[in-house]
């Protein structure tokens, strides 16, 4: 490497190693002279002097230098953020086995940190505290339960519910209906729904007696329905419906015209933590956009982006919940459940 080239290297490295930047570690070490100790950029010891410093482009070219790992920052280690992700993923292995949820001092003791500092990280890194993840998690397996299992209360038990009279209160807004409907793949439920024609292809848009629970796009008809069998195979399906079709103009009209807002209930249904991303994402303001970086901060889950992401990918209901609004942090489209053309030809009449 010429020897200006080098030099502007080494001050970048510098200017990492002075910001402490997390974001470099892994790219280079800096080792110093004086202790015959290598560090990443994001160290937190007392800087060096600058004279006394050296870039190595690894750990191991350092040690082959005569230099030590550092104590505190542990460079020969995976970095801080992985190593917290693997701990918190532990946790989560632990709860998923559990036949009822672990205590917040039994997991935290697992991973071998104290309660409070493992609660902050867990919810920093999955956007959920271990308590809603251990009811989301359980409330997922009595769905698998439900079909499988020869009564409602068995299931019930066999998902790691202790008391059967709190479930059943809250079964509502865990399935969408009764457990026994739900076991029974919606049978006795009622949607409504209605397919038709506008500007993006096909749209079908379907309520149950809570509200609008469906609005699906594609570029067939027939793809739409069958996709609203898969995710109600044993609900009564109705079609044709001439007060149900005004309600589906309505919404219809809000997806050609997102700024006239759409004042009509939502039956969503989902996780905690993908109500509060989606609950979110309704608070974007027509013709914004921001990344799933913003909106992980939003919600109070900075490091949960990938998260966000997967709950954006969830969403089922197109446009009302605008996760389209949502892009990369380069600016770019990214992924749309429905197509990324649609995303790219939504955002573009929004901004007109």
């Amino acid at each position: 490497m010429p020897v200006d080239a080098a030099r502007i290297v080494n001050e970048c490295h510098w200017a990492s190693v002075v910001d402490r930047d997390a974001a470099a570690d892994g790219g280079f070490v800096y080792a110093v002279m004086t202790t015959g100790v290598y560090c990443r950029p994001s160290c937190a010891a007392r800087r060096p002097n600058r004279a006394n410093v050296r870039f190595y482009a690894s750990g191991a070219e350092a040690e082959a230098a005569g230099f030590r790992p550092c104590q505190r920052c542990r460079p020969n280690d995976a970095p801080l953020e992985a190593r917290q992700a693997a701990l918190i993923e532990r946790a989560c292995r632990l709860i998923e086995a559990a036949q009822t949820a672990p205590s917040l001092d039994a997991l935290a003791r697992s991973v071998g940190l104290g309660p409070s500092h493992f609660h902050r990280l867990f919810k920093a890194l999955t956007g959920v505290t271990p308590k809603a993840y251990a009811l989301a998690h359980r409330r997922a397996r009595l769905r698998d339960r439900l079909s499988a299992s020869r009564s409602v209360t068995e299931a019930i038990y066999d998902a790691g519910f202790n008391s059967s009279g709190r479930f059943y209160a809250e079964a509502p807004h865990a399935l969408g209906m009764t457990p026994s409907a739900f076991r029974l793949g919606g049978v006795d439920a009622e949607i409504r729904f209605a397919v038709g024609d506008c500007s993006f292809g096909c749209i079908l848009v379907a309520a149950s007696a809570k509200g609008v629970c469906a609005v699906f796009l594609s570029d067939q008809r027939d793809a739409l329905v069958r996709a609203l069998q898969d995710r109600f195979p044993r609900a009564t399906l109705l079609g044709g419906d001439p007060g149900f079709e005004r309600l589906a103009a309505q919404v219809v009209a809000f997806v050609e015209q997102p700024e006239i807002g759409m004042d009509l209930p939502l039956d969503i249904r989902g996780t905690a933590f993908q109500h509060r991303v989606w609950t979110a994402l309704r608070a974007i303001p027509f013709g914004a956009t921001i990344s799933y970086a913003e909106l992980a901060r939003r919600i109070g889950a900075p490091k949960a982006a990938r998260a966000v992401a997967a709950a954006c990918a969830a969403n089922k209901i197109a446009v009302a919940i605008p996760c389209h609004r949502v892009l990369r942090s380069d600016g770019e489209l990214s992924g749309y459940r429905w197509g990324a053309e649609r995303k790219r030809k939504l955002l573009e009449r929004e901004k007109k």
